[in-house]
């Protein structure tokens, strides 16, 4: 399980706690990106926090890999990787869809003997309930460049090289396809705490469609609304570090 923790999981030099913290998180990163995304948020919590954010195939250091186009294929492969927590408190954190994938990770853990997550914070996704499916899988190239400069949340200066262009056009698409092509566990499978953020101007998910998530657990819901667009994150690694720590269970943050 090592390797594959190895394979799968990135950790910041200088950031977070390393396994010696107090509690884990673990971050996904949305359509297109990278582990590196979460780096300023590893920053911003500090030592007492190990945060380990998962790095997809088919980008940076897993460019030569084929990225995976089913979301819950991802799901198994990356429980796979994790494995059980250890004591230690584990946060599931996913942006766009990346919360997708925190959700269908975090359910799959709570199937196994004391392995499911403490908590579940998803941001920038539309609930599983609100039933608005990624119909759209472009076409073309431009088509899936033009979407995604539009969100805002990818350098655009990649979409101006046509050689960096290259290179992260596969895994766009496969994200994307993955995206188009998922349909939640079903139900109201989690029983531990989900926290939903959302921006106020998110295209993607709107403020209703981000508090469904309520209905995919048993446990304490509740949603935070910041200013901004899709990757509203960027522009508030602050407030959502001091978030996150706010609302750990209590064994974690005493």
């Amino acid at each position: 399980m090592g390797r594959s923790r190895d394979v799968w999981l990135r950790r910041f030099p200088g950031a977070g706690g390393g396994s010696g913290a107090e509690w884990e998180l673990v971050c996904f990163p949305h359509a297109g990106g990278s582990a590196a995304y979460w780096r300023p948020l590893a920053v911003a919590l500090g030592p007492g926090a190990d945060v380990a954010a998962v790095q997809y195939p088919g980008r940076l250091d897993r460019l030569r890999e084929a990225p995976v186009e089913n979301l819950h294929r991802l799901a198994d492969l990356v429980v796979e990787a994790l494995g059980p927590s250890g004591g230690r408190p584990r946060v599931l954190l996913g942006h766009s869809m990346g919360a997708s994938l925190a959700y269908e990770v975090a359910v799959r853990l709570g199937r196994l003997p004391g392995g499911g997550p403490d908590l579940l914070v998803v941001s920038g996704r539309r609930a599983p309930a609100a039933r608005r499916r990624d119909r759209y899988v472009p076409v073309e190239d431009h088509e899936l460049v033009e979407r995604v400069r539009a969100l805002g949340g990818t350098d655009a200066a990649l979409f101006d090289e046509p050689e960096l262009l290259e290179l992260v056009l596969p895994a766009l698409r496969g994200d994307y396809r993955a995206l188009s092509s998922y349909e939640d566990t079903g139900g109201r499978p989690l029983t531990c705490p989900v926290v939903a953020l959302t921006g106020d101007r998110d295209p993607e998910a709107t403020v209703e469609e981000v508090g469904a998530w309520g209905a995919q657990t048993s446990g304490a819901f509740r949603t935070h609304v910041f200013e901004g667009g899709h990757f509203f994150l960027n522009d508030h690694v602050e407030a959502v570090a001091g978030l996150v720590r706010r609302l750990l269970p209590t064994r974690a943050a005493g």
